[in-house]
């Protein structure tokens, strides 16, 4: 029997797309805008912490790499405790570890040892907020899924939208030590708050044994198509997070990366909200296949026109239109092709995708930024995006 028909199966409990199950998506909105505000805020420490160790491009990315790396790739576990025991107490070990993690990183005298504090403790409170939180909502919901996940990961748009331009002017003011102390403060008191509305779905008691993961690892070629474009799209998705300011600097572009980074973190909830609810009603599949290949095309505005402050301004809005979209859309596509019972580890196994493609990413874009500048570099993103939607024409082709 399939995923799908276990699913299928199954009675709707009592609380599915009630006020409840909104209270839930709340709670994940408020988690995904407080974790994502933080590790999308990485662009305003980028140069300061840069000078302060020497280091380069490549080697400095590497903080938001490893950490992006460990909160996907931790996830798995994340994923599967929330389905197990519950998403509260997987998102408060969370927040204790993320706030550890920035108060400590505001103390190292070596890129090294910030590698291992922020690394770990922005990771694994990423990995505690997101994919528990977002499979949570999921299990909480049928008729209106699609609108409820677009909800929940509306809080990252918000998020970098508030927290970039907010560091940016945190760390002018403070440094940027004082000011990852700042933000540990905010996680600690914004997570606690989305712990209170945490609960746990009715059907998390009917969740799939832990063998059915192994099963769709080892027989799903769905699954390895989506994880292979994932894989693909985030080697470049990162870009602009990273590297933005920087760019400002090198071109002697004035204006905010901090604003930048902030619409294309407005924008994306514009997408999240809007392909989430035509989701509903078209092919989640084919709008998120399309997101991606609007993502890839949306780097030859910055490739063309790019000396413009307006014209980035122009990209972040559509790159940020179809990153909400596919980051929306992706927990529904995973939901259609597998189900919800035990969604959390199959997300969770399915974005160390993106949490390979992340520790590649930006270290790598560093590197070529430093050998050939930053247009043929952008070109290699925009190739390899389009490749990503590229790929996902053999699921339309598996279901033929």
């Amino acid at each position: 029997m399939s995923l799908q028909q276990d699913t299928a199966a199954a009675p709707a409990p009592a609380g599915i797309d009630g006020p409840r199950a909104w209270v839930v998506a709340a709670s994940a909105f408020l988690s995904t805008f407080t974790v994502f505000g933080v590790v999308y805020s990485f662009g305003a420490f980028f140069k300061p912490m840069a000078d302060e160790f020497g280091t380069d491009r490549s080697t400095t990315a590497l903080f938001f790499s490893i950490t992006t790396f460990l909160y996907f790739a931790i996830g798995v576990a994340a994923g599967r405790v929330a389905d197990l025991k519950g998403p509260r107490p997987v998102l408060l070990v969370g927040a204790v570890c993320m706030v550890a993690g920035l108060l400590a990183t505001s103390q190292v005298d070596s890129i090294e040892l910030g590698f291992l504090t922020y690394g770990l403790g922005v990771g694994i409170g990423v990995a505690c907020a997101y994919v528990p939180m977002v499979s949570t909502v999921g299990g909480w919901f049928e008729r209106r899924r699609t609108t409820a996940l677009g909800v929940a990961v509306a809080g990252i748009g918000v998020g970098t939208l508030v927290v970039a331009p907010l560091a940016e002017t945190l760390v002018g003011r403070y440094g940027w030590r004082q000011s990852y102390v700042i933000l540990a403060v905010g996680v600690a008191v914004l997570l606690s708050v989305a712990a209170v509305g945490a609960h746990r779905p009715e059907r998390a008691a009917q969740s799939a044994p832990a063998q059915d993961l192994g099963r769709l690892l080892r027989t799903s070629r769905p699954f390895w198509i989506l994880y292979g474009s994932m894989f693909l799209l985030s080697i470049a998705l990162f870009v602009p997070f990273v590297f933005l300011d920087d760019y400002l600097e090198t071109e002697s572009i004035s204006g905010s990366a901090g604003w930048l980074v902030g619409l294309i973190g407005m924008s994306s909830v514009a997408g999240r909200l809007v392909l989430g609810r035509l989701a509903a009603r078209w092919s989640s599949l084919r709008l998120y296949r399309t997101c991606i290949a609007v993502n890839g095309a949306s780097f030859l505005i910055w490739v063309m026109v790019g000396h413009s402050y307006a014209a980035l301004l122009a990209f972040a809005l559509v790159m940020g239109v179809s990153y909400g979209g596919f980051i929306a859309l992706a927990p529904a596509v995973a939901a259609e092709q597998f189900g919800t019972i035990g969604l959390g580890a199959i997300l969770g196994a399915l974005y160390t995708s993106a949490g390979i493609g992340g520790l590649v990413g930006p270290p790598l874009m560093g590197r070529l930024i430093d050998a050939y500048d930053y247009t043929p570099t952008l070109v290699i993103a925009m190739v390899l995006a389009l490749a990503s939607a590229a790929v996902l024409r053999l699921l339309d082709l598996q279901t033929r």
